[in-house]
């Protein structure tokens, strides 16, 4: 049974978002001790979940003196300049430039352990060399990484995202290396939705059948026979129309157009059903209730998969007692 101090480990959550970062390490026992977000309206759902107001602030700005002591550093941090939907700018954007203040918080607090989460483009941006440039990065920092590429439909919710995630061990805490989770049995979408989402698409509005019949959709979507698939999921990408068997696409901060259907109908999926998808409990789920519905599609699509997180979490607590039992990091961390 694991040592009980692994139960006192602290962790900063920058870049927060909502806090789905957090959330999932909370879930194995470890406790947050400050969070950084700059958005006033993903700050406000964060406190609707949280009631947390040791918001750091800008993390480019921060006085380390002012930082407190952590174990952990978890931060999904931006990935805009890197995602394929993005203008892919990389090191050229001033978004891109935030993983070296994260690097520099790193060194200047000693911190023994990060969890970062970034899109999948990140792995062949510039032909690798940008992924290549924040590995060199790191482990100049002082640690060793390992990464890799998880899928949160492989970890207990039925979403389809593509994620890379790092794990960074101080090097005088390293001897056995990081292990990522392994998947687990994959889970229906019928479970995720609610019943009380009647927001019902008219599929006779004039706007959805002129989106029907472009030329990307015409003569190859039977909206008739697609209403007979109980829990279908449909994405109106901009062009064409893409249907999933009882999954979701990856949610998406400026796309929102997810449909499913129940009933014969096709239901909006509502920002609090996106919540369930990307992980949240429903206890959190309800107090999102009066939270716009638009900026919570947007807030969810931008977030970490809680599930994800908690496996990752409970990997690097496993490998953790590994690197202690053989007489690595013994006090060198704030609670063990």
């Amino acid at each position: 049974m694991r040592d009980a101090a692994y139960k006192k480990l602290k962790f900063i959550d920058f870049c927060s978002g909502i806090g789905a970062g957090r959330l999932g390490l909370e879930l194995l026992g470890l406790t947050c001790v400050a969070h950084s977000e700059i958005n006033p309206d993903t700050d406000y759902t964060y406190q609707v979940f949280f009631n947390d107001k040791r918001n750091l602030g800008d993390l480019t700005k921060l006085d380390f003196n002012k930082i407190p002591e952590s174990d952990i550093l978890i931060a999904g941090f931006p990935c805009q300049t890197f995602s394929i939907v993005g203008k892919r700018e990389g090191f050229n954007d001033e978004r891109g430039q935030i993983i070296y203040h994260l690097r520099d918080i790193l060194i200047n607090k000693n911190v023994p352990y990060f969890i970062f989460e970034n899109v999948k483009g990140l792995v062949n941006h510039d032909r690798g060399r940008t992924l290549n440039a924040i590995i060199e990065l790191l482990n100049n920092a002082g640690y060793e990484v390992s990464y890799k590429i998880l899928n949160s439909i492989d970890y207990g919710v039925p979403q389809l995202r593509e994620r890379i995630y790092f794990v960074g061990i101080r090097k005088d805490l390293y001897n056995k290396p990081f292990i990522f989770p392994n998947p687990i049995k994959q889970v229906s979408i019928k479970n995720f939705l609610l019943s009380n989402n009647n927001d019902i698409l008219d599929i006779n509005h004039p706007a959805f059948q002129r989106y029907l019949s472009n030329k990307y959709n015409k003569d190859r979507v039977d909206i008739n026979e697609i209403l007979k698939q109980e829990y279908a999921v449909i994405d109106t990408r901009q062009s064409d129309l893409r249907v999933y068997n009882d999954k979701c696409p990856t949610l998406r901060t400026g796309r929102h157009g997810i449909l499913y259907v129940r009933n014969g109908k096709l239901h909006k999926l509502s920002g609090l059903e996106s919540l369930l998808l990307q992980g949240f409990p429903r206890k959190y789920v309800m107090k999102a209730m009066n939270i716009n519905n638009s900026k919570l599609l947007a807030q969810t699509g931008n977030a970490m998969t809680v599930n994800v997180i908690r496996a990752i979490g409970e990997s690097l607590l496993d490998c953790m007692e590994e690197n202690l039992q053989s007489g690595f990091g013994s006090k060198r961390f704030s609670n063990c």
